[in-house]
């Protein structure tokens, strides 16, 4: 029995010792952020967290620096009546070698950006306070009527939600799969109901009048 006890105690700390390294494993790190809002528009900050010692990294000799990234955002809610993905934050002046992004009406929305390192350096700042440096925006526009409370959920696609150098080199590429990326989902709580403003239309009549009195200074100017 001593013995059997010896063998369980020794796979106990084994398991324990190897979760420990795992946990120590640094991981970059991409969030959505939470925002709260009143308007009918609303914009989303998405972010970037450098890790110091991933493979990817500012930290890092060139070649392996962070410059290459495809973020998905994976949303549904009838909410959301529209959407857009541009680049902000510390992307936002830089100039992409290429730029996409694909979108699924009501389901998701994704922002593919790649740099080249020697000309547009993304700056990450290493090892920064979560979230990190914002590195996307998602603009929403809400469904009319949304009510108060609302809480519309984003989160980022495991598998298609990545990043890499600038020649996406396999090696140093970090996913949620190798354990190399950590991903943090988002959302928008409304705060005020979606309202939309109606534009003044003019009535029939209104027109007709309007044509009229048209006509009538045309007129007066061909006879001056």
């Amino acid at each position: 029995m001593k013995m059997i006890r010896n063998v369980i105690l020794s796979v106990a700390v084994s398991a324990l010792c190897a979760t420990a390294a795992l946990a120590q494993v640094p991981t970059d790190v991409v969030t959505v952020g939470s925002v709260s809002s009143s308007s009918s528009t609303v914009d989303v900050p998405v972010y970037i967290r450098d890790t110091a010692g991933t493979p990817l990294g500012i930290d890092q000799p060139a070649g392996s620096r962070i410059q290459s990234y495809s973020l998905q955002v994976l949303y549904a809610s009838p909410s959301v009546q529209s959407i857009t993905f541009t680049r902000g934050g510390i992307t936002a002046s830089l100039t992409p070698t290429f730029e996409s992004s694909p979108a699924v009406p009501g389901t998701s929305i994704a922002l593919l950006d790649t740099f080249a390192e020697a000309t547009n350096l993304i700056p990450f700042t290493s090892n920064a306070t979560l979230p990190g440096d914002q590195v996307g925006t998602l603009h929403v526009t809400l469904a009319p009527g949304t009510p108060v409370g609302t809480v519309i959920a984003f989160t980022l696609d495991p598998t298609l939600t990545q990043l890499s150098d600038e020649g996406g080199t396999p090696g140093t590429v970090e996913t949620t799969g190798n354990g190399r990326l950590a991903l943090v989902p988002g959302s928008i709580t409304v705060t005020a109901p979606a309202v939309v403003i109606p534009v003044p239309t003019l009535s029939t009549w209104a027109m007709v009048v309007m044509a009229l009195m048209i006509a009538a200074v045309a007129s007066r100017m061909r006879m001056s």
